[in-house]
């Protein structure tokens, strides 16, 4: 079993620790809040360490993951790489298109795996989208109608809701139409006066064809909010990514599948796990997180400038 460090225990890198002590490939945490490394040292029997230089000095690991602040990604990633270790970075990978090229340069001269927190291609009823495109069961797939809604969490400060949370949606629409848009259109905005980046964002992707992405995402809405509705030439397919409840419309006739819930980021992870051992590149390449990135900041250009953007 590979031995796993996690690099920043707060917010949803508690969960990465709790995850791979369950898949016994949990070798040590990391956080620059030295009680908060001692917590997780203690309650689950690994060295605990404030400083990611000594961690890395001390302990003999096969791969981190990178749980800190969006604005770290880049500097902690390059770190990793450098040191020969296989490296999961939560989203955003990086939060510039520039330092993600230079990220995927390090991870290919240091021929190890660089992989991005694309949570929602391991949630089940995506997963089972997706094979039902592959297999053309509905018809040819035409438009995806994204709504991902809630409160703005307290521990996101350095990023706007674009490369926070939209970015899900982006790379799901990508991943499901197997493309990456030709065109972008969008409106970003403040709510709350006070915050330094967006907090909602209406954001439309143009990929070949007919094929069209429409993203509702703000941080305003009191309840969670995560859909999906995938209209095809042949029908309507409606998901909920928290219940992972999927209903499938053909005519008049509704179906709704039954699959036992399983947990997003224990499939996640222990698919990062199965491609260190069989030693190749996770199903989240850093190439998908390059092109999300540099998505989001065409995004950010339409709103700024009032125009589609042209991806070349």
């Amino acid at each position: 079993m590979p031995r796993i460090g996690v690099i920043g225990t707060g917010g949803w890198g508690k969960n990465h620790v709790r995850v791979l002590n369950e898949l016994q490939a949990l070798a040590a945490v990391c956080d620059m809040n030295k009680e908060r490394a001692d917590a997780f040292s203690k309650n689950f029997h690994v060295p605990g360490y404030s400083s990611l230089d000594e961690m890395l000095k001390k302990e003999k690991l096969d791969a981190v993951t990178i749980c800190t602040p969006a604005s770290t990604h880049f500097a902690m990633a390059s770190k990793t790489l450098a040191a020969g270790l296989n490296t999961f970075v939560e989203k955003p990978m990086t939060t510039t298109v520039k330092d993600g090229e230079s990220l995927i340069e390090t991870a290919k001269s240091a021929n190890r795996a660089l992989t991005v927190g694309f949570i929602e291609r391991f949630n089940p009823p995506i997963t089972a989208l997706k094979q039902m495109i592959s297999e053309g069961k509905m018809g040819e797939p035409i438009l995806l109608e994204f709504h991902r809604e809630n409160r703005r969490g307290e521990n996101i400060s350095d990023v706007g809701i674009v490369k926070d949370a939209s970015i899900h949606d982006i790379d799901t629409a990508c991943w499901l139409f197997g493309e990456v848009p030709k065109v972008i259109y969008a409106r970003v905005g403040v709510m709350y006066v006070p915050l330094e980046h967006e907090d909602f964002a209406a954001i439309l992707l143009g990929f070949s064809g007919q094929k069209t992405a429409f993203l509702v995402t703000n941080w305003i809405t009191p309840n969670r909010v995560r859909t999906l509705s995938a209209v095809f030439s042949g029908g309507v397919v409606d998901v909920d990514f928290v219940t992972q409840k999927t209903s499938i419309h053909e005519g008049a006739a509704t179906t709704v599948p039954t699959r036992p819930f399983q947990e997003p980021l224990m499939l996640e992870l222990r698919e990062f796990v199965a491609a260190i051992e069989e030693k190749r590149q996770p199903l989240v390449t850093g190439r998908d997180g390059l092109n999300v990135t540099r998505i989001a900041e065409a995004v950010l250009a339409s709103s700024s400038s009032g125009t589609p953007i042209y991806l070349g």
